[in-house]
């Protein structure tokens, strides 16, 4: 393995849905590296977001003189700096299909992210189920039963057996779906799709973000308001 000098600059883990997917990955990888937190929402958010990340957005990872922005981008970077870890799956067609879901997950399902946004350490009423919201966690169930169906299974409880970056990519949304207590049988699911998210809720590493999310709680300035 290459040697490593990583440094992830993240939001606020009860909060940050983009945070958490290389974040996630990292650990479950075994990647070392040290956490930078930026609290969001507050007046000085943004100028301390810009003195590491030209995007002036989070997550970003900076290794040697280099700041890679953006969650996908990040995950992509990490599988190419380090083959022999399993970022993706090895076989060709089933990598090809990590990469389409999770770019699928990167640019869509914004009725997902707007009527149910990430608040990790709480529970909130089912929101009102629309066309629009019922047809995109329609579409997640049938990726994750489908891919976890075909791929997953005996070979391990994620979408290609082992964890890769897809299961990253959507660990998030298998968060909100408990927060607003989605019940996926509604949408489709068989049982897959909810094992799934349960397998991805389960991790430690997930433990771990959301035990850094409940002390960030704790000991979090109250927000700025606009």
């Amino acid at each position: 393995m290459a040697a490593t000098n990583y440094t992830l600059i993240i939001g606020d883990k009860n909060y940050s849905s983009w945070s958490l997917r290389p974040w996630l990955a990292m650990k479950q990888f075994g990647l070392p590296f040290v956490e930078e937190r930026i609290h969001l929402r507050q007046p000085e958010s943004k100028a301390n977001i810009l003195k590491h990340s030209p995007s002036g957005k989070v997550p970003a990872l900076k290794t040697n003189g280099l700041v890679v922005c953006d969650s996908l981008a990040i995950l992509e970077y990490l599988a190419d700096r380090h083959p022999d870890l399993g970022f993706w799956p090895k076989d060709a067609e089933e990598r090809a299909l990590a990469r389409s879901v999770s770019a699928e997950m990167h640019a869509g399902f914004a009725t997902v992210r707007n009527e149910m946004p990430m608040d990790l350490l709480s529970t909130y009423p089912l929101p009102p189920i629309g066309e629009a919201l019922h047809g995109e966690i329609a579409r997640m169930v049938e990726i994750w039963g489908d891919l976890r169906g075909k791929y997953g299974g005996n070979t391990g409880d994620f979408l290609f057996g082992p964890f890769c970056n897809a299961d990253a990519m959507f660990a998030p949304v298998a968060t909100r779906f408990r927060t607003y207590g989605i019940d996926l049988s509604g949408f489709g699911d068989d049982g897959t799709a909810q094992s799934y998210a349960e397998a991805v809720l389960a991790l430690p590493a997930m433990a771990e973000w959301t035990r850094g999310a409940a002390a960030e709680v704790r000991n979090r300035k109250p927000e700025a308001r606009t």
